[in-house]
């Protein structure tokens, strides 16, 4: 058993109205806010999104964890919570779409998290437009249950100070809830955007000019429209949590001495780092590698390609045929291949997007293109055949993020190790390709929804090594 972990820092929770409320770049502001007064701050974000936590681990400099109430049961979440929250002096937690939107009632809602961890929650609404109504609005949500802790307002896209004075009053009239900032309406809080939502982090400082500098100005508008210091009372006001009992985050030895090489570039770069933390308590040891700046990969064990935008770099992944060829040549030596997303589309013969068709790996029948609609989903189903996920008919939850569609070659016998009961996948519910060692899926996968990985890929790594 692991020694008993308790998170004992100050925690808040910024939740919004509605998908566009713009809670997302206040948030990227407040954590900016937070550092620039020298706090450890631990980011979290609800529910299974990549770039988001991109920004508030480039932020804080603490990797940003997921919180997901639908793939993941109370105790994993408050487990995840309390790890990630040592340390730290504060933790701000992002919500997700509106605050009760969730799968299935609260499941898998921001309001679900917000109830489970005991947090306190500051409402961002967007305010364009409106001024008496915000009142309605914030009673409604304040109303609509009781359990969430909503303790603030931040009223956003606001347009005069008038129209903010307006809203105030009327709020904290009827509602009963003190505003704790504003923010005008204005071009500067706003950041690059393209078909899966931001632009990742990595991506943003080497290609948009003027990326650090937009992020810093968010902070400055931020400092001058919220209340600091009130939002940090409000976050040490939260409810002690109780110790947690490790279960997920705990040492062994399945990974020993194995080296595992994690595809991490401007192309790659979507993974939970819970996931690779774990390889790291199974013993094994993380090798990054670049498919788009490398000439081969490094001595590994296994390959894990995650994520990202493989088609945004088709160009330079396609003109790279040394390290291509070492892909190839791992391949044929079996070494253990997973392929995630983005990793998928990398495995596949071609990528064709924007009218260009670039060559890629060749080791997946099939060609990835843009798809006729953006898939965001949930999935779960269970395991085909056995594979280095796992055993046949293991339960396999995870999600859905993509854009693309891979088109497989009619006249090539493929085999698939996932079969779905929900969710896109690959082809008619059947998702990751399975050849040898090599299995690739639209599927995410995160250790505390389906606990075979890492363990069972790091055992398969093991099984070929000897």
């Amino acid at each position: 058993m692991g020694v008993k972990m308790r998170a004992d820092c100050p925690r808040i929770l910024l939740a919004g109205d509605r998908s566009s409320s713009g809670k997302t770049t206040i948030v990227a502001g407040l954590l900016s806010a937070l550092r620039a007064r020298n706090l450890k701050v631990q980011p979290f974000k609800v529910a299974m999104d990549y770039i988001d936590p991109s920004y508030h681990t480039w932020i804080t400099g603490r990797s940003c964890r997921n919180l997901d109430g639908y793939l993941m049961n109370e105790a994993a979440v408050r487990e995840i919570y309390a790890h990630a929250a040592q340390g730290a002096d504060v933790a701000v937690i992002e919500g997700v779409r509106g605050l009760y939107e969730g799968y299935e009632g609260d499941l898998g809602s921001t309001a679900q998290i917000a109830k489970m961890l005991r947090v306190p929650v500051i409402f961002v609404v967007d305010a364009r437009s409106i001024t008496r109504s915000c009142a309605a609005l914030v009673k409604g949500y304040m109303d609509f249950d009781p359990e969430v802790q909503i303790r603030g307002v931040i009223l956003n896209k606001v347009g005069s100070e008038r129209h903010a004075d307006k809203a105030i009053r009327e709020i904290e009239r009827y509602a009963k809830v003190e505003v704790v900032g504003t923010i005008r309406r204005n071009e500067d809080m706003h950041l690059a955007m393209r078909h899966l939502g931001l632009v990742p982090v990595l991506e943003g400082k080497t290609r948009h000019e003027g990326f650090e500098e937009r992020v810093d100005r968010i902070r400055q508008i931020v400092e001058e429209g919220l209340d600091l210091d009130r939002i940090r009372e409000i976050a040490r006001e939260a409810e002690p949590l109780p110790e947690i009992e490790p279960d997920l985050y705990l040492k062994n030895d399945c990974g020993k001495d194995l080296s595992i090489g994690v595809a991490q570039d401007e192309a790659f770069n979507f993974y939970y780092r819970d996931n690779l933390e774990l390889m790291e308590l199974a013993g094994a040891r993380i090798v990054p590698f670049s498919p788009v700046h490398d000439a081969s990969l490094p001595e590994v064990d296994g390959i894990y390609i995650g994520g990202g935008y493989p088609e945004i770099y088709a160009r330079e992944l396609s003109e790279n045929q040394s390290f291509i060829s070492s892909i190839q040549k791992a391949h044929e030596k079996d070494i253990p291949i997973f392929g995630e997303c983005g990793g998928l589309m990398y495995l596949g013969r071609e990528i064709e997007w924007d009218g260009e068709c670039r060559e890629m790996a060749g080791l997946i029948p099939g060609k990835a293109r843009r798809g006729t609609r953006r898939i965001v989903s949930y999935v779960h189903g269970h395991l085909a055949q056995a594979s280095p996920l796992g055993r046949a008919g293991e339960y396999i939850m995870g999600h859905e993020f993509h854009h693309s569609e891979m088109l497989i070659d009619p006249k090539a016998r493929v085999e698939y190790a996932i079969r779905l009961e929900r969710g896109t996948g690959i082809a008619d519910g059947l998702d990751g390709i399975h050849n040898g060692n090599l299995v690739a899926s639209y599927s995410h996968i995160h250790s505390a929804s389906f606990r075979g990985f890492p363990a069972s890929f790091l055992s398969a790594c093991r099984n070929r090594r000897q």
